[in-house]
């Protein structure tokens, strides 16, 4: 690795506009092919995205990335993709007990597009921001419920597979709970 000490912000936006534009075609043909009987995409097979039985934690990612890039590029088709998959797709994913992805999905969907609401940005509907806070309300409180008082009397938050584990990826889903 070279560390190039004299590069500045300005000179990286030609990059990260390349960037922009080429993920913004990915992600509007990806979510054009996805049928979401098919489940989440999770990885790769062929060239093309395909699911896994074990697992459902990659569906708010797939979404959250329309938002994040409606946020770099006010593309208002991802905007309306990534709201509509969210109030549609996700409410499943806030309340269920036996994922510890919380903050995978919860955050990267109903987060996201509650901080665009927020910032007021164009084409965002202020009447989801009640949905939003709700979900992100209730994702927290199923963080909370894992809560596990220990014998120091010092707690800890558990992984979906009992107050035995501390599976590393819950540490993501705090967030889920400081929201």
């Amino acid at each position: 690795m070279q560390i190039q000490t004299q590069l500045t912000p300005q000179q990286c936006v030609p990059k990260i506009e390349t960037f922009v534009e080429l993920a913004t075609e990915k992600v509007l043909a990806v979510h054009d092919r996805w049928d979401r009987q098919d489940g989440s995409p999770v990885i790769t097979v062929k060239g093309r995205y395909t699911s896994r039985s074990w697992t459902d934690w990659t569906l708010g990612f797939f979404i959250g990335q329309a938002l994040l890039l409606f946020d770099m590029n006010d593309d208002d088709r991802l905007l309306k993709l990534g709201r509509e998959r969210t109030l549609s797709w996700m409410p499943s994913h806030v309340t269920h007990t036996g994922v510890h992805d919380h903050g995978f999905n919860n955050l990267s969907t109903y987060g996201n597009l509650r901080r665009l609401i927020l910032e007021e940005r164009n084409g965002v509907n202020a009447a989801d921001l009640a949905e939003c806070e709700l979900a992100l309300k209730v994702s927290g409180a199923v963080q909370a419920m894992r809560y596990q008082m220990g014998e120091t009397g010092k707690g800890y938050i558990y992984s979906f597979n009992g107050p035995h584990s501390l599976f590393a990826d819950t540490i993501r889903s705090m967030r889920s709970l400081v929201m």
